[in-house]
């Protein structure tokens, strides 16, 4: 290159430096930048902003995850009369189109389980626990709560979902909404609500018993005799495992409660509910040696289930399941709660996870009410 057009090159280069941007485009890349960060807000709003129909479809996913975990009691009396109870509850929330669905999981564990739009999970070791439908309803109460006031859809919307990398290796909504169906199974598994959304969910539970006419103590009797029964057991076990201290919740339920009239309908309990209760030490756990569960206290408080591929179009028709049965490589064993392990947590459950079905006619939930009165 001559030493002329050298010069030529660097005098446009300098001319071209110096010459301002023109308003119009330092403008329009102005908009579009701002159009970019409000399409990034919207998706990232659109990614945790959960539609009812989500939810509910998210809850009823969950819930085949429980029930393929612990197994279902195949007595139609027994769910009818759970269901019965727990309508009466259901009848004074905002939420009263949800599909209310009440299923008796098939374990000896002492637990429940409230999956969104509307599942709520009792197993036979809290029914056996139990000993007046005031009780239950206390139990009941507290999750049908967490339903209403949404606290796991707030969870998910408080830690914005899945995180911003994960999210970009799912290709669509459906897988997005299927890994939060794994987040939530295992949160409610080891009973990982906070502190505040325990306590909201006692106070809304106690509200509700007493609209319905029953004592408001009911889910305090229950929890000291649970904390009774889990004395000697040195970890956090099972129902309310990880929910504030005990004794602290006992002392405000019991003011919540407030010394208000209502009934404690013992007899129809023990006339229908006649499961013996289990001794923590007798509960049956799973152990599944290195590769999952051990009797080691360093053990994770329940087994992870082992799931089949996720198919596409979660939530609307197409959901997916979770094969999270017992495995022909998991053992069983007994006095899991002297080895200090999360034994309701990790409790054994049957092998059949179909739901019962469940009918609550007008008739027969008027009758039952005037059991309550």
């Amino acid at each position: 290159m001559t030493l002329r057009m050298s010069l030529f090159v660097v005098f446009t280069a300098a001319i071209s430096a110096a010459v301002p941007v023109p308003a119009s485009a330092q403008l329009g890349d102005f908009l579009r930048k701002a159009e970019q960060e409000a399409q990034q807000r919207k998706q990232q709003f659109d990614d945790v902003n959960i539609t009812e129909e989500e939810e509910i479809a998210l809850g009823a996913e969950v819930s085949a995850r429980i029930r393929e975990r612990f197994g279902v009691v195949q007595d139609p009396a027994v769910h009818e009369y759970v269901a019965l109870v727990g309508t009466v509850l259901t009848e004074h929330t905002t939420r009263t189109g949800l599909p209310w669905t009440f299923i008796v999981l098939d374990t000896d564990g002492v637990n429940a389980f409230a999956t969104p739009g509307g599942y709520v999970h009792i197993t036979r070791g809290a029914l056996a626990l139990i000993r007046s439908e005031a009780e239950l309803a206390g139990v009941l109460g507290h999750e049908i709560s967490h339903v209403v006031r949404k606290h796991t859809v707030n969870a998910i919307q408080k830690s914005k979902g899945v995180d911003l990398g994960t999210r970009k290796t799912l290709s669509s909504r459906g897988e997005y909404l299927d890994t939060i169906a794994t987040q939530t199974y295992g949160t409610l598994l080891q009973n990982s609500f906070d502190r505040g959304d325990e306590l909201d969910a006692d106070r809304e539970g106690v509200l509700l018993v007493q609209k319905a006419g029953y004592v408001g103590t009911g889910l305090a009797d229950f929890l000291t005799r649970l904390a009774e029964r889990n004395k000697n057991h040195t970890d956090k076990n099972g129902l309310f495992a990880s929910h504030p201290e005990t004794d602290e919740r006992i002392i405000k339920t019991l003011e919540l409660a407030g010394g208000k009239a209502g009934v404690l309908v013992e007899a129809r309990y023990r006339s229908t509910i006649k499961y013996p209760p289990t001794d923590v030490t007798q509960v049956a756990v799973i152990v599944e040696g290195a590769a999952g569960v051990t009797g080691d206290k360093n053990a994770k408080p329940a087994p992870k289930p082992a799931e089949e591929p996720r198919r596409r179009g979660f939530g609307l028709g197409t959901l997916s399941r979770a094969v999270t049965g017992e495995k022909p490589s998991q053992q069983v064993a007994a006095s899991g709660g002297a080895r200090g392990v999360g034994t309701d947590g990790q409790a054994k459950g049957g092998t059949n996870p179909n739901t019962v079905a469940t009918v609550i006619t007008p008739l027969a939930l008027a009758t039952f009410k005037l059991g309550i009165v």
